[in-house]
Formats: C-alpha cells, structure tokens, sequence
C-alpha cells in the first residue's frame, strides 16, 4: 500500500465526475456517488455512456441516482470499435464543459477504459476502483482483461478490492497511490437489501412478481446467470446442456435464468431451454429484484464477476461457469468453485451441493473475502486527503 503523502491542493470542492455505462458498474459506483454527494467537500457530476440501457436505468432508478450527462451510445449487436469511438468522442464534450479535477471509473468495461483514456488525454486525475483484477490471458475474459490492465496503467489512484489485486498491480511496478479497500459491491448489496426492507411496498411487490411464474416457497431455488462472451457458441451450448439435465434429475427444483439481451445468449437459451417445466426463462432482472432473488436461492451458478462476490455475503455457494477467472479469493476461501463451461462438470457439481449437505454447508459458511460493507467509506476518506 502507497505511503505517499497527498499535498493539499483545492480550497473548493473537488469537482469530481463518476463515469458509468453498464449495470455493473452503476451497481458498484452507487454508494460511493450518494456517499460522495452527501459531502461538502465535493461538486458531483455523473456522466452515463449507456453502454448498457434499459439495465443500466433500472439500477440508477432505485439508488435514485440521476445522469448529468448521457451520451446514450448503444447500438443494436454493437462492435467495440463502434463503442470505443461513440464514447470516447462523447466523453470529450463532457469533459470539456465540466471540467474534472477527478475522473472516477470502475472496473474493466470498455466505458471505464474509454473513460480512463478521456482523462488522460485531458490529463485530468483518474481513479480505478476495483483495481488490480487478473486472469493473466488477455482473451479471457474478453476484452476485460485488457482494459482493466490498460485502465492500471493510466489510473493515478488505484483501489483494489482485495491484497491479492494489490499485489498484481505491485508486480506490474503500479506503486504509487494503491489501496486496498475491499470491494463496493458488497457496500451496494447491503444498501440495496436495506432500501428494500425499508420499503414494505416494495417487498411485497416483489415476491408478488415472482410467486406468479412459479412457486418461492417449499422449493430449492438455483438461480442461474450467464451472458460472457468468451462462452458464446459451444461453451454456452455445453451450460444450457447441463442446466437442462440437472431440471430433469431434480424435479422438485425451480432454476430460474434472467436471460441477457445479446442475441447471442438469448436465442441458444431459448430454443435449449425453453420447454423445460422446471427452468423459467425470465427477462433481464432489475436490480432489486435479483438481489432479493438471490437472497432467496439455495445456490447461484453463474459468469458474473459481481455475484461472486455477492452471494457468499448471503451465506449461498458459488458455481462459476468459466474456464478462467480473475477473481480467484473466492475460489481460494472456499465461498466458490470453478466449474468450467463443461457439461459433465457442470452437472456433477450442482448435483453434490443439492446432495451433499456438507459440501453444501461448508461453501455457505465460508469466510467472503470481498468486503465487508465499508468501501466507499475507505476511499471517500483516501480521496479527502487530497484536500
């Protein structure tokens, strides 16, 4: 961790801009903004790429959280190439009207990689939150693995989320300005399942939603996500392959799959899927929704980065259906288990924790290495020395 002192420099608000483009990031960036924004010590802009659309809106929604710019870049079936140029070109009128003395971004998409480019280009001060993930190939994930490393090189104040992302960016000679803070998701699935206890109405309209496409109650739940690219084609055809097997071995389960919107996920899920009794196919969920959804699961089996992490806060084990993960705590300390994206393996290991009551219970109890809920508070305190 950096011991480098941090001189005072401003005797105004840091004028500090949040740039944002999927659900993810907006997931991960929402407690630090409303933390941020509740301080007199700094002038909050977030800007929206809209990488991600109606997914995106639905998080910012409920953090009551408001764009102040909006550059609405997605297209249909989008290439990077399209979304580099759309965002990149947008990024700088925004940075030219507001004029940031802090960029923040957040983790390995390509608006935080375009973002971290705009800010240096405009050699505005860039800050890395999630900082220091590694899968070590830079086609898996794809092209996460290279914008997050593209990102460390750029960034000036780099927050990794745990001492094992620290020391890869240490190894990579990225010294200067490294925190290690925990991760924000952890801070944003405790404010999220806070927001919906708080709201009775909401509660109740939620298990409303999900009692009428299938039973919540008396019925082991698996809710399932996967949408990465490097699984389109056979590898994902291998997973729906298994998830169908585990339906009809197990029929007193409910699997429950919100279905990303790229055609090349949707399509294969339906057509293997669709029929199955015990499988609900189901749209992308809001935020809430899935949160309490996995709440409610008896496992999650899943590509995304962000639930790995979240569900062992929730006592649920974790089957990661990827060859290759960057975030390898988890494997590590037992919360989750890399499983690949092969049928056979798939199938053998949601059937021992369906089985195995012990296997079962020691995944659920083990210690989450991702955080403990104070992250934003960590770095809002890192980024207050600066004033």
């Amino acid at each position: 961790m950096s011991n480098v002192e941090i001189r005072p420099l401003f005797t105004r608000p840091l004028f500090t801009l949040f740039i944002l483009g999927t659900r993810p990031e907006a997931i991960k960036l929402a407690p630090v903004i409303k933390l941020f924004k509740g301080s007199d010590k700094f002038e909050v802009k977030v800007c929206s790429t809209g990488q991600h659309k109606e997914m995106l809106k639905q998080v910012l929604d409920f953090f009551d959280i408001v764009p102040d710019f909006e550059l609405d870049v997605m297209r249909d079936n989008q290439s990077l190439f399209g979304a580099t140029k759309r965002i990149l070109s947008g990024l700088e009128d925004v940075l030219e009207e507001f004029k940031p003395d802090l960029i923040f971004v957040q983790g390995d998409t390509t608006t935080a990689f375009v973002g971290a480019l705009a800010g240096f280009y405009k050699k505005i001060k860039v800050a890395h939150i999630e900082a220091g993930l590694r899968s070590f190939d830079k086609y898996s994930p794809y092209p996460e693995e290279i914008n997050r490393k593209l990102v460390g090189v750029i960034a000036d104040y780099h927050f990794a989320p745990t001492k094992k992302a620290m020391d890869n960016l240490l190894k990579e000679n990225i010294e200067k300005n490294v925190y290690l803070v925990g991760n924000t998701v952890i801070d944003a699935l405790h404010l999220g399942l806070k927001i919906i206890k708080n709201n009775a109405d909401l509660d109740v309209e939620i298990a409303a939603f999900f009692n009428q496409k299938f039973k919540i109650h008396n019925s082991k739940l698996i809710l399932v996500t996967a949408h990465r690219r490097e699984s389109f084609g056979e590898p994902f055809k291998h997973i729906c392959l298994a998830l169908k097997e585990i339906a009809d071995n197990f029929s007193d389960i409910n699997i429950v799959y919100p279905v990303h919107l790229n055609p090349n996920v949707r399509k294969t899920a339906f057509d293997m899927l669709g029929k199955t009794k015990n499988i609900h196919l189901i749209e992308p969920l809001d935020y809430p929704k899935l949160i309490w959804l996995m709440d409610k699961s008896y496992m999650v089996v899943t590509d995304s980065g962000g639930i790995q992490e979240e569900a062992p806060s929730l006592g649920k084990p974790v089957l990661v259906i990827r060859d290759v993960t960057e975030r390898t705590e988890g494997i590590e300390s037992g919360t989750a288990k890399l499983v690949g994206t092969n049928k056979k393996d798939i199938v053998e290991n949601i059937t021992l924790l369906l089985n195995d009551k012990n296997a079962y219970e020691k995944m659920a109890k083990a210690t989450n290495p991702y955080g403990d809920g104070n992250s934003a508070n960590r770095i809002m305190k890192i980024i207050e020395r600066m004033l």
